[in-house]
């Protein structure tokens, strides 16, 4: 009973973040060039980075996992991972809806939209096979071994029509200030989500 109680107040402060979330993104500065279009870059940006957080958290969570041989670092690293997985695959149609609402089109020849529907399909192969196999250590390396092969490719992958970190090479301090304050937001639903599986009975 308690811990349905529990539960459900987790889910209840998730939604909460969520509306949150999308008030942020509906009340972002307009941008000079995209107008208030701005808004979905800015979303869908947070949610790559968030995505990305929680893909090298898993990778460190299980790093200290195997050193340790400790379940608990590895349940962690699991649902990190998962996490990461489900900001990924949701990032990537808002990816689409940033592309189609600012530049009237999909350019789906972007060497980086290419890269993050791999290793999608990759995360997606992944954590099915961690769950077949149920060793929480495995879930640990596997996620060690997709991060350090997302960050090296994502290094050495070029862009086309994406620009480079174009938040932070932007001079308006109020749409950093903004931006930063969605990732904090966003990080918050994802510590949610993960917090959610790790403590399911």
């Amino acid at each position: 009973m308690l811990q349905r109680m529990k539960n459900k107040t987790t889910w209840t402060y998730l939604t909460v973040t969520l509306v949150v979330i999308v008030l942020l993104a509906a009340l972002g500065p307009a941008e000079k060039s995209l107008g208030s279009n701005v808004r979905m870059v800015y979303l869908h940006g947070a949610w790559v980075w968030t995505a990305l957080t929680a893909y090298l958290a898993a990778a460190f969570v299980g790093l200290v996992g195997l050193i340790l041989r400790k379940d608990t670092w590895h349940r962690w690293s699991l649902a990190l991972g998962r996490t990461g997985l489900l900001f990924w695959l949701t990032y990537l149609p808002l990816s689409l809806l940033a592309m189609q609402t600012n530049w009237n089109g999909l350019f789906l020849a972007e060497p980086r939209w290419r890269l993050a529907l791999v290793f999608a399909v990759v995360g997606l192969l992944l954590q099915a096979g961690l769950a077949l196999l149920g060793r929480l250590a495995w879930a640990s390396l596997g996620n060690l071994a997709f991060a350090l092969a997302l960050v090296i490719a994502l290094r050495n992958t070029s862009s086309v029509m994406h620009p480079d970190n174009p938040i932070f090479s932007s001079q308006v301090q109020s749409i950093q200030f903004y931006f930063l304050l969605l990732v904090v937001v966003v990080l918050l639903a994802a510590l949610q989500v993960t917090y959610a599986q790790v403590t399911k009975r």
